[in-house]
């Protein structure tokens, strides 16, 4: 139609699952498609406009329910009136991790049009996560081993479990690599928290003295710089300049020995910071000491950051099925809903 279109996505692994989707049929231009961040920072995109709003027609954002009301006016500040916004996304995922709900509080406040996907969630995964999305846990056949549930006893078993899945289990059985499989759990701390399965994936994986800033050459890292944004990537190498880090795009960079300590082991993460991404096999830790920190919420998204196989490591007995069936997500909510639905009205 000779529109100047955009896609953004939240992560650079959704920018490059989405190029790969949609490449250019007339072209071998590649696809016009960036991460939220480098579209704001003009980093790529299509450029600005004489007036300063970018120079498009029409713009898709994906995962827009990471978007919160502050990331929402920036970038709705940054087209010009008559261009189109599309947002697309899961509405039953965990939400963005600065204030408000801004896709949530569109959906509610009923002032757009809405078009909901029919698409089923194929195979025992996505028939798991369908029914946690509506408040059941249920079994599902798994014949090519697509889901496994694992219980533990206690943290101290689960992270056994966890670590001998991503360096054995999963890769001699389904011939997954561990490059390819994340450990998922809920927090930093605790017995199972990213710090716990991080130290034993390092020891198996890529044992080192972490002589540069407790990282070694291969380690996998968690680069968040900015809450909500976690990038992951793998240590190069380290000097007096500092941690040289590659990222799965081929680009790298070097962080500061002072800014060092930010970073985190990437083997495992947070369920908030796996957000926007998936592997081909994840391995969600549910630990003995997680009953607060569980939500339907929580578990549709963990649940889901899987692509071919899914594992659980269940420690946490009957929390995890009251969570699902109890606990739905806790209202969070600014002036933004009921704005948009006065305005609305006043317009009609």
């Amino acid at each position: 139609l000779g529109l100047r279109a955009w896609a953004a996505t939240w992560t650079d692994h959704g920018r490059a699952a989405f190029a790969a989707l949609a490449p250019l049929a007339d072209t071998p231009a590649p696809a016009p498609v960036a991460t939220l961040a480098e579209l704001l920072a003009g980093a790529a995109g299509p450029g600005r406009s004489p007036d300063g709003t970018l120079a498009l027609d029409l713009l898709v954002v994906l995962d827009a329910p990471l978007l919160d009301v502050e990331l929402a006016a920036t970038l709705l500040e940054s087209l010009a009136d008559g261009t189109r916004l599309v947002l697309s996304g899961d509405p039953g995922q965990l939400w963005s991790a600065g204030p408000g709900r801004f896709f949530a509080d569109l959906l509610t406040a009923k002032v757009c049009p809405a078009v909901a996907s029919r698409t089923p969630d194929f195979g025992p995964i996505g028939e798991l996560v369908s029914g946690v999305g509506i408040g059941e846990l249920q079994p599902v056949e798994a014949p090519d081993k697509e889901v496994v549930i694992l219980t533990a006893k206690d943290s101290g078993e689960a992270v056994h479990r966890a670590v001998q899945l991503l360096t054995d289990s999963i890769p001699r059985a389904l011939g997954i690599p561990s490059e390819q499989v994340v450990l998922l759990t809920p927090g930093h701390g605790g017995g199972a928290g990213t710090r716990a399965l991080n130290a034993a994936a390092k020891a198996r994986l890529n044992p080192g003295p972490g002589r540069f800033a407790g990282f070694d050459p291969g380690d996998r890292v968690a680069d968040s710089p900015a809450p909500g944004h976690t990038r992951l990537a793998r240590v190069v190498d380290g000097d007096a300049a500092g941690l040289h880090l590659e990222y799965p795009d081929g680009t790298r960079r070097t962080v500061a020995p002072a800014d060092a300590q930010k970073l985190r082991h990437g083997w495992a993460l947070t369920v908030h910071q796996a957000v926007g991404r998936h592997w081909p096999g994840a391995v969600v830790v549910v630990p003995d000491d997680a009953a607060a920190a569980l939500s339907r919420q929580w578990v549709y998204t963990a649940f889901g950051r899987g692509e071919r196989h899914l594992s659980v490591v269940h420690a946490a007995g009957p929390a995890l099925p009251q969570a699902v069936a109890e606990r739905p997500a806790a209202p969070r909510t600014t002036r933004l809903r009921a704005i948009l639905a006065e305005n609305a009205a006043q317009e009609y």
